[in-house]
């Protein structure tokens, strides 16, 4: 059964992690996860800081009002505690595609099993409910963490598009694109399957 689309706030959830929809509540959870290595001092990365954490929900709530996206507090179940973000954006309903983004984890969760297992749920919702043809991956050229992580995945670089975005330090990005299609599903999903077993042990 496909479900409508695009897709409006869910739960998705897994062995050690929860991904609930992100509300305004949620709002000192986030501080508390960005200021375990004081993210926003990333210059490659989007991340908010204390000041701006409000603002940045009411923006992630509006894409979503708009349906645009859908985001996600990344909770560790084992602690309860929120320990990043992530969300589906760019979401493009006449071909079923959309893009797994906005992500960002506190230091202290970051070389986990948690990345995985995140990536993991949320591109099973994507293929299995929501019947996507394609989730895409986004990343500045610069993040090499970023970069691997994706290719750990399975993900495939489609290319990168120059001087896509101006951050807010006034310097360019250029964005690195990734996919994974529909009908390589079924391999990366064994992937990552075994990735957790191997990691959660």
């Amino acid at each position: 059964m496909i479900l409508d689309y695009p897709p409006g706030p869910i739960t998705l959830e897994g062995q050690h992690i929860r991904l609930e929809p992100l509300t305004l509540d949620h709002e000192q959870g986030l501080i508390d996860a960005a200021s375990d290595g004081e993210l926003w001092n990333l210059w490659y990365t989007t991340v908010p800081d204390p000041d701006h954490t409000k603002a940045y929900i009411k923006t992630a709530l509006a894409d979503q009002q708009a349906g645009k996206s859908v985001p996600f507090v990344i909770i560790n179940k084992p602690h309860n505690k929120i320990v990043g973000t992530t969300r589906y954006m760019n979401i493009e309903s006449g071909v079923r595609r959309l893009e797994i983004g906005s992500t960002w984890y506190a230091q202290s969760v970051q070389r986990t099993g948690i990345n995985t297992e995140c990536k993991y749920e949320l591109l099973r919702y994507a293929f299995e409910t929501l019947h996507c043809i394609a989730v895409e991956f986004r990343t500045h050229r610069m993040n090499e963490a970023s970069r691997r992580a994706i290719l750990r995945l399975g993900a495939l670089e489609d290319g990168i598009l120059r001087n896509h975005r101006i951050m807010a330090d006034g310097t360019m990005r250029d964005t690195v694109v990734y996919s994974i299609l529909n009908t390589e599903w079924p391999t990366i999903k064994s992937h990552l399957t075994f990735k957790l077993n191997k990691t959660y042990v």
